[in-house]
């Protein structure tokens, strides 16, 4: 019997994915449950599994190339006789591909869903149907520096193994936390603003007069979703915050790890706890409430695009695991391995342009969400005392973007001030 393998919908967004290496070769066998092929999904680069076992008899759709969301990308035989079947059934455009040289020594297989979703693994074990689970890298630097996996408990998604907790098993400093470090925009600002975007590790490839660029995955995401915005009716309120207080707070406690972005993140969340309308969304059928507050913060990439990691829960979480959790999250972004839950389950997001010192501005309504936050630079400004003298305050502008179906402007300009007056006056409840 030959079966196909399709291209998978790795998220509810997707419609084509490009296929990033494959790790078998025509003719190998596949087990099922074998990662066989990396995607770039709209967000991030995720493994593959296979749902059955068989001899990957022909590839389709190459690596480098992009497929629609069910297509034809591989066939599948079941016996070694069929693979020449399978062959002539992949037509003429299937292109033998040879394995990726980070390919697993064990092999791993084409499939029709992440393997993220395949399986549950619990306890962040690394194993999964008895059988260790490791990125291609890090089972090809296991057997380079003879580490046994078995003995070795992955700190990657889902508890799979990454090429770093090899090296730190064989004593090694791990690369890939060196490159990171070294080329990672710092995520803690000196003042309350939402990271700049990473600075590439790379200089911008030049770009010849009247050429055309095409996108990358993730910048064609952000323009289905920038178009689909264009449908919403949207409106705009501005207000002023000073952030001296909250400033204060954050030197007291950044040498704990915590970061301006957590703060921001967490008093957003609590003051959404008093407006939970901000914190909803439009639908066909009225007006939904999530089940909790998650709080999307829109980081730049370095090759193009954006993406807004999510703080689930962010009003529940302490400010110190909150800063944990989003140094992770932030890292995770810029190696592509974020999950989709991740990414997607946002109720309402932060932007920000400030830390180029931009005063104010205006962003645009993510789809799916009732508000988005944009947050400008905080500066040093003259002000009137309340006993008619003058003075210096630090003063940022926020612009909240709000969807008017469900969001009237009295209820954003009460959000606004709440939020305002808990920065201004009460920043110490951020730590309770």
């Amino acid at each position: 019997m030959i079966n196909d393998i399709f291209m998978p919908a790795l998220s509810s967004t997707m419609t084509e994915g490009k296929i990033v290496s494959w790790q078998k070769s025509p003719g190998d066998w596949v087990e099922k449950g074998e990662t066989v092929l990396v995607v770039e999904s709209d967000k991030a680069d995720m493994d593959v599994e296979s749902f059955s076992s068989g001899y990957l008899a022909t590839i389709v759709v190459a690596a480098g190339d992009v497929a629609p969301v069910g297509s034809t990308i591989a066939l599948l035989a079941e016996t070694e006789a069929e693979i020449e079947q399978a062959k002539q059934q992949g037509g003429a455009t299937a292109k033998p591909e040879t394995t990726s040289d980070t390919a697993s020594s064990s092999g791993t297989a084409v499939a029709t869903a992440p393997a993220t979703t395949t399986t549950e693994v619990q306890d962040n074990s690394s194993l999964r149907n008895g059988r260790v689970i490791a990125s291609p890298r890090a089972r090809k630097l296991a057997k380079d520096l003879k580490v046994d996996l078995n003995t070795l408990k992955g700190t990657g998604p889902h508890g799979r193994i990454v090429a770093e907790d090899v090296e730190k098993a064989a004593g090694r400093t791990p690369t890939t936390v060196a490159v990171s470090a070294k080329t990672a925009t710092p995520v803690v600002p000196t003042q309350p603003s939402i990271p700049a975007p990473p600075i590439p590790s790379a200089p911008p490839t030049p770009v010849t007069p009247g050429q055309v660029v095409p996108m990358n995955t993730l910048q064609n995401a952000v323009v289905r979703n920038m178009m689909a915005s264009l449908s919403v009716p949207t409106f705009h309120v501005g207000y002023t915050i000073a952030t001296d207080n909250l400033d204060g707070l954050y030197k007291q406690i950044k040498s704990k790890g915590v970061t301006m972005t957590a703060m921001l993140a967490k008093a957003v969340a609590m003051t959404l706890q008093k407006h939970p309308l901000l914190n909803a969304a439009y639908v066909e059928q009225g007006i939904q409430h999530p089940a909790g507050i998650n709080i999307s913060v829109a980081v730049a990439m370095p090759d193009g695009g954006l993406i807004t990691p999510v703080l689930q829960n962010a009003d529940k979480m302490d400010i110190y695991s909150l800063s944990r959790t989003w140094k992770t999250l932030v890292e995770k972004a810029r190696a592509k391995q974020l999950q989709p839950d991740e990414y997607s389950t946002g109720t309402f997001t932060l932007s920000n342009l400030g830390m180029f010192g931009v005063n104010t501005f205006d962003a645009i309504l993510p789809p799916g969400q009732g508000s988005i936050l944009a947050i400008g630079a905080s500066q040093p400004q003259v002000v009137a005392t309340p006993d008619g003298m003058l003075g210096v305050k630090r003063q940022m502008q926020v612009n909240i973007t709000c969807d008017h179906r469900i969001i009237y402007g009295a209820d954003a300009a009460a959000f606004l001030q709440d939020l305002a007056k808990l920065i201004e006056t009460n920043p110490q409840s951020l730590t309770m």
